[in-house]
C-alpha cells in the first residue's frame, strides 16, 4: 500500500479489515460524475459499510478534501490480496444496528 499520492501529499485511508469485499453499486445518480477529474473512464459506484464511529470517518475525509489529500478505500479483494479505490464522496446515517458509511469510489 502506498501512503502517499503521486504529488508527495499523504493519503488517508478508510481500511476495511476484515470482512468480504464491499458490494459496490453503479450510482444512477449524475452529481458523482462531477467529482471526477478528466476523463479516466473509471466508474462511480457507492457502497455501503457498516463503522463503530461513522462521525469519526466522515470528519477523516472531510479534513483530508480541506487539506488537498485525497482519501482512498482499503478493501480485500476476496482472492486473499487488497485492493484500493479512491473516494470521491462520503455519507453517513444512522440506523438500529450502529452507523453505515455509504462511500461513493471509482473503479
Amino acid at each position: 500500500m502506498n501512503d502517499y499520492h503521486e504529488d508527495n501529499t499523504q493519503v488517508e485511508f478508510i481500511t476495511i479489515v476484515e470482512g468480504p469485499t464491499p458490494d459496490f453499486t453503479p450510482t444512477p445518480a449524475e452529481w458523482p460524475w462531477s467529482l471526477q477529474e478528466g476523463p479516466d473512464g473509471s466508474m462511480v459506484a457507492v457502497c455501503r459499510l457498516r463503522t463503530y464511529n461513522g462521525a469519526a470517518m466522515v470528519e477523516r475525509c472531510q479534513t483530508a478534501w480541506q487539506q488537498d489529500r485525497p482519501v482512498r478505500l482499503d478493501y480485500p479483494d476476496g482472492e486473499g490480496g487488497r485492493q484500493e479505490a479512491d473516494i470521491v464522496a462520503v455519507r453517513m446515517e444512522t440506523v438500529e444496528e450502529g452507523d453505515v458509511l455509504f462511500l461513493w469510489v471509482c473503479l
